[in-house]
């Protein structure tokens, strides 16, 4: 197999996975619990039970801790290709890393939106006879809506693959990575092997070498 073709079954491996991942995160993340109610002036308050709130962090960084450590542990086995070790491998690393996290994050968003819906305050069965309504809502896959925030959750795998990649490779002693088949590094030649004299002792006896 061609080191263009390995990265592209790393990549795209990486993908499948991140898409599994997302699957995962929406069975494991948990739901956010509120409560809409109707006041006495006739507005419509919305509020989350207890600590509640706290789980659109948690299942965000929950989603960033399944991306890392599949990066990890991906980075650990490209690594163990033995033929394939060097730049090119890295490169399909990140790319990977950050086509699974674009997986994960799109499914998992898909299926808990699928799962709890959306919560529409104006729509609220709340009457004067019925003035709370409970509601489960679908917790976040980013730490906010902002490019910058986004691009942070996709980013980090990334980040976490090459890195563990690079350290890997750093704390290899050989120049070819270890890489398979090995390259034979080559002595330089004696001074008989191209034509000179050999050095002899002062009783006429040539010492061992």
């Amino acid at each position: 197999m061609s080191r263009r073709a390995a990265a592209g079954v790393v990549a795209v491996s990486l993908a499948v996975v991140g898409a599994l991942t997302g699957v995962l995160w929406a069975r494991l993340a948990p739901p956010v619990h509120g409560v809409i109610a109707l006041t006495k002036s006739g507005t419509r308050a919305h509020a989350y039970l207890g600590a509640e709130a706290d789980h659109f962090f948690v299942a965000a960084f929950l989603m960033v801790g399944m991306l890392a450590m599949v990066a990890v542990v991906a980075a650990v086995a490209a690594w163990q290709w033995r033929a394939h070790r060097g730049p090119l491998m890295v490169a399909a690393l990140t790319v990977g890393a950050m086509l699974g996290a674009g997986a994960a994050s799109g499914i998992g968003a898909v299926l808990m939106r699928a799962r709890f819906g959306m919560v529409d305050i104006d729509a609220a069965p709340v009457t004067p006879q019925h003035r709370v309504h409970y509601f489960t809502e679908a917790p976040a896959v980013f730490f906010g809506h902002s490019p910058l925030q986004i691009a942070a959750t996709l980013l980090v795998p990334a980040a976490a693959a090459a890195l563990v990649y690079a350290l890997i490779a750093v704390s290899t002693p050989r120049d070819d990575l270890g890489a398979y088949p090995p390259v034979e590094f080559l002595m330089p030649p004696r001074p008989t092997d191209v034509g000179l004299p050999p050095v002899t002792a002062d009783d006429g006896s040539t010492p061992a070498r």
